[in-house]
C-alpha cells in the first residue's frame, strides 16, 4: 500500500477526449478508488450560472469527489489560458500537498496544452507562445476513444437529456440576468436554445442543430489533441483498469 508521501509523488492523471465522450464519469470513478480530486479542464464550465448547458457535473454526480475549475468567473468576465495555466499549477500544488492524485479533465486542447507542456506565453492576445515539443515527464495523458457512430449516438442521447433537465429554463435565467449581447452566451447551445425561444425553430430542429455542432467541436477537439502522440488512446470501458494498474 502506498503511504501518503508515496502517494505525492503520483504523476499527475490527464483525461482528455472529445465532447460527450464520458471523460467526467471515469475520472469521478477513478478518483473515488485513488484518492483523486479533479481539476476540470474546460474553457466553458469555468462560467457561473452556466451549468446544464455546459454539461458541468453535478454535485450528485461528483459523489463527494472535489472538483476544481468550475464556477471560477462570471459569464463575460475574461479568463485567459494564462490563467488557467497558472490556476491549474497552483491546484495540482495544492492536491499534491493533501496526498491526492491531480486529476485534469477536459476537452479543451489549449488549456490542457498549456498545462502539460509547460508553455510561456509572449502575446496572449494572439496565443502565442514558447515552442515547447516534449510533454513535462509527470504527466500521464489518457485519451477516450469512441468509433465515428457511438460517439454521434452519445451526443444525441445529451441533446435529449439537456432539454429534460432544463435547458430552456436556464437559457431564460442567464439572458435575464447577463443579457445576450454577453459574448459568453454567443457558444455552445444557448445560441440554439434562444432561436427556440423566440418560435424561429422547434425544439426538434434545435435539438439537431446541438448534435450537429457537438459533432463539429468532437472533430476539432480530435484534431487538436492528435497531434500529442504521447497521448494513450482507449475505449471508456478499457481506461479504469489500466490507470489502476498504472498507480498500484
Amino acid at each position: 500500500m502506498r503511504t501518503e508521501s508515496g502517494r505525492s509523488n503520483r504523476k499527475t492523471l490527464v483525461i482528455v477526449g472529445p465532447t460527450g465522450s464520458g471523460k467526467t464519469g471515469v475520472a469521478i470513478e477513478i478518483a473515488l478508488k485513488l484518492g483523486g480530486e479533479v481539476i476540470s479542464a474546460d474553457s466553458r464550465a469555468i462560467y457561473r450560472g452556466m451549468d446544464i448547458g455546459t454539461a458541468k457535473p453535478s454535485l450528485e454526480e461528483m459523489r463527494g469527489v472535489r472538483h476544481f475549475g468550475i464556477d471560477l468567473v462570471e459569464p463575460g468576465e475574461r479568463f485567459t489560458v494564462v490563467d488557467f495555466q497558472e490556476y491549474c499549477r497552483e491546484t495540482v500544488a495544492d492536491i499534491r500537498a493533501r496526498g491526492k492524485l491531480p486529476m485534469v479533465v477536459g476537452g479543451t486542447g489549449l488549456y490542457v496544452d498549456a498545462v502539460i507542456y509547460g508553455y510561456s506565453f509572449t502575446d496572449i492576445v494572439k496565443k502565442t507562445c514558447s515552442d515547447r515539443t516534449e510533454m513535462d515527464s509527470d504527466f500521464v495523458v489518457i485519451g477516450v476513444k469512441w468509433e465515428r457512430d457511438e460517439l454521434r449516438a452519445r451526443l444525441t442521447e445529451r441533446a435529449n437529456k439537456l432539454f429534460a433537465q432544463g435547458i430552456v429554463d436556464e437559457t431564460k435565467r442567464l439572458v435575464k440576468k447577463y443579457g445576450w449581447d454577453n459574448q459568453a452566451m454567443k457558444s455552445n447551445i444557448y445560441p440554439i436554445v434562444w432561436r427556440m425561444i423566440n418560435g424561429e425553430i422547434s425544439e426538434e430542429e434545435a435539438k439537431a442543430l446541438f448534435v450537429f455542432d457537438d459533432w463539429h467541436l468532437a472533430k476539432r477537439q480530435m484534431t487538436w489533441l492528435k497531434r500529442n502522440k504521447k497521448i494513450i488512446w482507449l475505449r471508456l470501458d478499457e481506461i479504469e483498469d489500466y490507470v489502476y494498474n498504472l498507480y498500484r
